[in-house]
């Protein structure tokens, strides 16, 4: 018997044009792009965009436009500036969002775990009580239950009240 998971939201996940180079320097030079490329916020450090692939809903990332795959050569001014970015960013989560919590991690480099190893970036993840069911832990499939462009749009509108 063949499993098949019917997920027809997805198609604009895999019809859409690969980027070349790295993908986090492409958004970071693409600010005319934002709404397409789902960017929530940027500055002169870094820039905020959603998880095209999320854990969980509202699942996003805080990326300096420095390309860098060293997190220790990172300027400190622009480590200090996403690590404010990050408390204000749960703080949203929690308020404006509704999550009972939240992962903040960094995979670094390709064995740390990063499926975009080339460019540091940090996670923020929103989580609930009981968000792990069978079909995450045991089928090892994610069961997406809101609409991704309506989340970005929600959490858009809250970043002017937090960042």
């Amino acid at each position: 018997m063949e499993d098949i998971l019917y997920a027809p939201w997805r198609e604009e996940y895999v019809t859409t044009k690969d980027i070349e180079g790295c993908v986090f320097c492409h958004i970071s030079s693409h600010e005319k792009d934002d709404e397409e490329l789902h960017v929530l916020h940027r500055d002169e450090f870094c820039f905020i965009v959603m998880n095209r692939y999320p854990y969980t809903p509202g699942h996003f990332m805080i990326i300096p436009h420095m390309h860098t795959d060293t997190l220790e050569d990172l300027p400190e001014e622009t480590w200090l500036h996403m690590s404010s970015l990050s408390q204000k960013c749960v703080r949203l989560l929690k308020e404006g969002f509704g999550a009972q919590g939240v992962n903040i991690g960094m995979n670094l480099g390709r064995a740390g775990g990063a499926g975009i190893a080339e460019h540091v970036h940090m996670h923020l993840v929103p989580r609930w009580e009981r968000d792990t069911n069978f079909i995450t832990a045991i089928g090892q499939n994610r069961v997406y239950s809101s609409d991704f462009d309506k989340i970005y749009k929600k959490i858009k509108n809250l970043i002017p009240n937090y960042i």
